[in-house]
């Protein structure tokens, strides 16, 4: 027994430790009923063949147990006449296994050709899994207010709105509903230097976005009705450092950017027309992305672990749907969310999580960061409590945090920087 043990162990040294735990690690039975499950809305799908297989957990299941939970879906899938093979495959299988507050949920995408379909089995989490699923937080997310920005009172005594912020060649651009104002780094905050005026059309809830462009150093900006452009040079004959912005506005109808790639600073990967009575994009976008969009709020853009992208709108009707592969879904889990969102490639997790405002106007608003491995949305954070309503919200321009609105209950505006480190 002892010379058996021995020579073992020497395997386990050659093969590698990790593969080795992997072959040894017992397959707890709970796993047997949801993979057959799995397996055979699998095989229903792609039929006999043979399939590349991926399976990566985003669930408080150890990771010493997933190991065994692929080979129990080897060995269901084989049964049913789908073998799994290597990258030279037809076909891909993959396996998310993932959970929220209620349950865990294994989604399966399977991958024929252009053709992608989903099978998913609901697992129930177990009094283990729940009672550690709210200590199991992948995301912290913190918040740092940018001191000196604030709105000027305007009719009535309120604060005019702020309705986007933008840092460029260092300093912040800030949209006012009225106005472009320029901010500079001063002792203790931020403080005005200077202020361009604008002429939108009137609109029951102003929005607007500022999008720096790849150079640093400009940006364009649009609002109801209204593109505004901008841009630094050094000042000549011994100006202020201040004075070399110029910010030109003119009436236009013209698309907006409705978000970036992952890395923000790339520039503006889509566009849509907004309509400016009710406060909402139109659905129609440019480029074409070969799906017929219902009207939205806000939309933006998630990077998927097997390549590609998926793109995310939030409805006027509240849903959350997705783009990808050529079809539009809804993703379930999201019943909470307000009508913004941002992307933020965190590297925690999966490597990107979307940070979404709360469901209703509140004197205490809230932000949450999700991950959206398929078909749903699974919180990797506890709500970060806001001094007031979030009004705006959108991916900064390094790619890696966000920059909020935010409307407290005397009617005045901050804007915030969110971050989201891992726990």
């Amino acid at each position: 027994m002892k010379l058996v043990g021995a020579v073992s162990l020497v395997v386990c040294w050659i093969s590698g430790l990790a593969a080795c735990t992997a072959q040894t690690a017992p397959i707890s039975s709970q796993w047997a009923q949801p993979a057959a499950e799995l397996a055979g809305q699998i095989a229903d799908l792609l039929g006999p063949g043979q399939a590349q297989l991926t399976v990566r957990s985003l669930s408080t299941i150890p990771a010493g147990e997933v190991p065994g939970i692929r080979k129990l879906l080897e060995q269901d899938l084989k049964t049913r006449g789908v073998v799994v093979g290597g990258p030279e495959s037809a076909n891909a299988i993959r396996v998310t296994l993932s959970e929220n507050a209620r349950e865990r949920l294994w989604v399966a995408e399977t991958v024929e050709g252009d053709r992608t379909r989903i099978a998913m089995v609901h697992v129930a989490a177990g009094e283990a899994a729940a009672a550690t699923h709210g200590s199991s937080e992948r995301v912290v997310l913190r918040k740092e207010k940018i001191g000196g920005i604030a709105g000027r009172p305007g009719a009535g005594g309120k604060d005019v709105a702020v309705l986007a912020a933008a840092e460029i060649n260092g300093h912040f651009v800030v949209m006012f509903a009225d106005r472009i104002s320029v901010y500079s780094s001063a002792a203790g905050g931020w403080t005005e230097s200077n202020t361009f005026a604008m002429n939108p059309k009137m609109s029951r809830d102003p929005r607007g976005v500022i999008v720096p462009a790849a150079d640093g150093g400009s940006f364009a900006a649009y609002t109801a009705g209204t593109q505004c452009s901008g841009s630094y040079s050094l000042p000549l004959n011994g100006g202020t450092q201040e004075s070399g912005w110029t910010v030109r506005c003119r009436v236009s109808d013209d698309p907006w950017p409705v978000y970036q790639s992952a890395d923000a600073s790339s520039g503006p990967a889509l566009k849509a027309f907004y309509n400016t009575a009710r406060d909402f994009f139109t659905g129609v976008v440019t480029p074409n992305i070969g799906v017929d969009l219902p009207v939205f709020y806000a939309a933006g853009m998630i990077p998927r672990a097997a390549g590609g992208a998926a793109v995310l709108l939030m409805g006027v009707d509240g849903k959350l749907q997705i783009v990808e592969n050529g079809a539009l879904r809804t993703v379930s889990g999201a019943r909470d969310w307000g009508s913004d969102f941002a992307a933020v490639r965190s590297g925690c997790g999966a490597g990107t999580q979307v940070i979404a405002s709360g469901s209703r106007e509140a004197v205490s608003d809230t932000l949450r960061a999700f991950a959206i491995p398929a078909l749903e949305a699974i919180p990797e954070s506890n709500t970060l409590q806001m001094d007031g309503t979030v009004t705006a919200l959108w991916t900064a321009q390094d790619g890696k945090s966000a920059m909020t609105v935010v409307r407290n209950g005397a009617g005045e505006y901050e804007v915030d920087r969110v971050s989201a480190t891992c726990n």
